[in-house]
């Protein structure tokens, strides 16, 4: 059965990609609109561990390990068999702290954790050598904490995957900058070169660009951007099974097979939407991640990309409909865990516009706190 409603996408990424994948799905009309510029989820390579997280914000733990769950249901309803894909898989997490008081705290943290998400998998402390065997390139004498249920995700793969389906299903794909206005009638009309087209539901994913759209139309946008910078190398051997590594910093390492290894990624409050290549982070960034890995700091950096993160001045997301304006969806304000949230997010949207269940309460992160219609 074809459902006749027309949907407007703006943003491509993890969640407008997911959300185009499961409205499709259902027989929707879907318009997805996309430009490519700084998108964060083309740049990102991620790792699915939200349990070993020290946040205290609980709704945006809540959220997270949500997402984390959902990840083996979303691979399926994408027919990829998560046990070998290139896209996601769970190849277990190793994560260092300052000292082993520190390894053994999260450990205690995570095995509480795991009482409500048994998707964390096994939890052990491993010794330095221990380390070394899971991940040969890891030269380090501390001890580190291993979760087997810890995952990496390419989020370029994962998005381009979810757009494929989603044309194949009838979505069409749009890569001109798109303006929201607004209509008289009931609807909301996207304009793009000139040439508008009426919707009856408009989803707006564009992340760190929310305030590009929503303020021209009188709102006020809790949202700043924050540059990432992210490397990729190239090594000898075959790292397909190796773990992810969260070294005590920001500089996480991830492997993918045929010997590539993402590096990142750096967070850059202070260089707004610029998306150019800092080669002197770059370097630093290296640097730290050779400090646990020396051997990195003579690889062969295969390439280089940027993003734009979203964050709120209180780094929590939010998504929902737009209070006062019905049909009107937005989500932002993911920050470095958009892998882990998005595509949860974008399955409770897709719910919402169905008129069905939420898996988690919209409340929790309303919009409304952080998107305001200016009065004249």
């Amino acid at each position: 059965m074809t459902n006749k409603q027309s949907i407007a996408i703006i943003g491509a990424g993890i969640v407008g990609a997911t959300t185009a994948f499961y409205l499709s799905t259902a027989g929707y009309d879907v318009t997805i609109y996309d430009e490519g510029t700084g998108q964060a989820t083309s740049a990102a390579a991620g790792i699915i561990c939200p349990w070993l997280s020290q946040r205290r914000n609980k709704k945006w733990y809540q959220l997270a390990a949500t997402g984390a769950a959902f990840y083996p249901t979303l691979l399926r309803d994408l027919k990829e068999d998560s046990t070998h894909s290139d896209i996601y898989r769970q190849v277990g997490t190793i994560v260092f702290k300052k000292s082993p008081e520190l390894v053994s705290k999260l450990e205690k943290i995570a095995l509480k954790r795991r009482e409500l998400a048994p998707e964390i998998g096994e939890l052990t402390i491993l010794s330095p050598d221990e380390v070394k065997a899971k991940l040969p390139l890891l030269v380090s004498n501390q001890s580190a904490l291993f979760a087997s249920g810890g995952a990496r995700v390419d989020g370029s793969l994962l998005t381009k995957k979810l757009l494929d389906t989603a044309t194949s299903n009838g979505a069409t794909v749009s890569n001109k900058k798109a303006q929201l206005l607004f209509s008289t009638n009931g609807t909301y009309t996207v304009s793009t070169s000139g040439k508008n087209q009426e919707f009856s539901t408009v989803v707006l994913a564009v992340g760190a660009w929310l305030p590009e759209i929503l303020e021209p139309l009188g709102f006020s946008v809790d949202i700043r951007p924050q540059k990432g910078q992210l490397i990729y190398l190239e090594v000898e051997e075959e790292t397909k099974d190796w773990p992810v590594v969260m070294p005590d910093g920001e500089k996480d390492l991830i492997p993918f097979p045929n010997g590539r290894i993402a590096i990142g990624a750096t967070h850059e409050n202070d260089e707004g939407y610029d998306l150019t290549v800092n080669q002197e982070k770059l370097a630093a960034m290296l640097a730290d991640v050779a400090s646990v890995a020396p051997s990195l700091a003579t690889a062969i950096i295969k390439e280089a990309r940027v993003g734009t993160r979203a964050y709120t001045s209180d780094f929590a997301p939010f998504f929902g409909e737009i209070p006062g304006y019905p049909n009107l969806y937005v989500a932002s304000g993911l920050g470095s865990s958009g892998l882990t949230s998005g595509p949860i997010i974008a399955r409770i949207l897709t719910q919402l516009i169905m008129n069905e269940p939420t898996d988690l309460p919209v409340s929790d992160y309303p919009v409304a706190s952080y998107v305001h219609k200016l009065t004249n």
